[in-house]
């Protein structure tokens, strides 16, 4: 098995900000961040662990600060799924339907921090719940390539839409 990547913490600083931004309080859970890791030696997928409780009811949303970012060689990338078997009890969802971690946006000015945003799009009227250190999304490493012609220079300062800004 190929050793590409590696999950980190972001700074505490760069979670404290994100994570009163997003709830408009400062609760200091940065020690409980837990790393993302495989539940089995067969998994695919690194689980993403919620640093709270919360609750969903059908049509709500909500933008969670993981406190998370990935280092990723070049080549490969990082695909956020939910779980999937809140996918299939509760229809939740990504918002941005995959989330995508390029290997640059290690670098990026906010430390290359993880959000995941989760909508319960349950068509059954069933509110998703989750407890405080509960596996809620999925990180799968896959590897791409690119066209004989890309010649990008480009470097990328930012996450969503920071690649469509040049």
């Amino acid at each position: 098995m190929k050793r590409i990547a590696r999950f980190e913490k972001v700074s505490k600083n760069q979670f404290s900000e994100a994570w009163v931004d997003t709830f408009k309080c400062d609760e200091n859970v940065y020690d409980e961040i837990k790393l993302p890791k495989r539940a089995t030696q067969g998994s695919a997928g690194y689980d993403f662990f919620s640093t709270l409780d919360f609750s969903l009811a059908p049509g709500e949303s909500l933008k969670i600060p993981t406190g998370i970012r990935a280092y990723i060689e070049d080549g490969w990338v990082l695909k956020i799924y939910p779980r999937s078997g809140l996918g299939f009890k509760f229809r939740l969802q990504l918002n941005n339907t995959v989330g995508i971690i390029d290997s640059d946006y290690y670098n990026s000015d906010n430390e290359g921090h993880i959000f995941i945003k989760i909508t319960n799009d349950s068509k059954e009227e069933k509110t998703v719940t989750i407890k405080k250190g509960e596996a809620f999304a999925q990180g799968i490493f896959l590897e791409y390539g690119v066209t004989y012609d890309d010649d990008v220079e480009e470097i990328r300062n930012g996450g969503f839409g920071s690649t469509s800004k040049k």
